[in-house]
């Protein structure tokens, strides 16, 4: 009797869980798709990402609607995805993304507590394998700084030469570079495990290009393979 009740349980409990697997998966393809919608937005803005950055990036990461916690002191949470050039080196196509997790508490929101929408450029390879490998601090494990706006802005500056993830903000429609100093970045593994239905290295995903891009990220892709075909070196 008692071998009977544990077998009734025990598929009571699996009937209880295993919807939430197709659900979550729909969550995080949805993220996909939001961000690939704010991407696409921001680079149609008369004033956004300077072509020329975007052009010398190694990885764009976008964070659709991060909100602010009402009842943590400065405190936030964003999930999003993260796109790189593939290859060791960085200069091939744009490949599959990887689901990543914003956190922190100094994240500076433009108008209090409305939705804002981030996206980063991270500019060299050691700010992209620290992100893809672990979680990085912005300030402390990698240097931050709030991007420059404008189509025709030089990537040739003191701040975007030293800085090896530069950051920007939309909220209620205002797009400007934002300091994220204090938050940070880390590969959202559990997503990608629904994304790619099996557990795989956040920087296998992004660099090994053999990982297939999703449905749900291809607008993000060929937005960033129209707008930067191919890698531009910093000087």
């Amino acid at each position: 009797m008692k071998s009977k009740i544990t077998i009734l349980v025990s598929a009571l409990m699996l009937l209880a869980v295993t919807p939430l697997w197709p659900a979550d998966k729909e969550k995080d393809e949805d993220r996909l798709r939001q961000s690939s919608t704010v991407l696409r937005q921001i680079m149609g803005m008369p004033d956004s990402i300077p072509q020329d950055l975007l052009g010398k990036a190694d990885c764009v990461v976008v964070f659709p609607s991060v909100l602010k916690a009402a009842f943590l002191v400065g405190g936030s949470y964003g999930r999003g995805a993260m796109t790189c050039r593939t290859g060791k080196t960085f200069e091939g196509p744009w490949g599959a993304p990887t689901m990543m997790a914003l956190e922190g508490g100094s994240i500076g929101f433009q108008a209090g507590g409305q939705a804002t929408d981030f996206v980063l450029l991270v500019m060299n390879d050691r700010g992209a394998n620290a992100i893809l490998s672990s979680k990085v601090k912005l300030g402390a494990d990698a240097s931050g700084a709030a991007g420059p706006v404008g189509r025709d802005a030089s990537a040739e500056t003191d701040v975007t030469m030293r800085a090896e993830i530069l950051s920007y903000s939309r909220a209620r429609g205002l797009f400007a570079g934002v300091s994220l100093a204090g938050s940070t970045i880390r590969p959202d593994n559990p997503a990608n495990e629904k994304i790619y239905g099996r557990k795989i290295p956040a920087k296998q995903i992004a660099l090994s290009g053999t990982t297939t891009v999703p449905p749900s990220a291809h607008e993000l892709i060929s937005t960033l393979n129209r707008r930067t075909p191919k890698h531009q070196a910093m000087k």
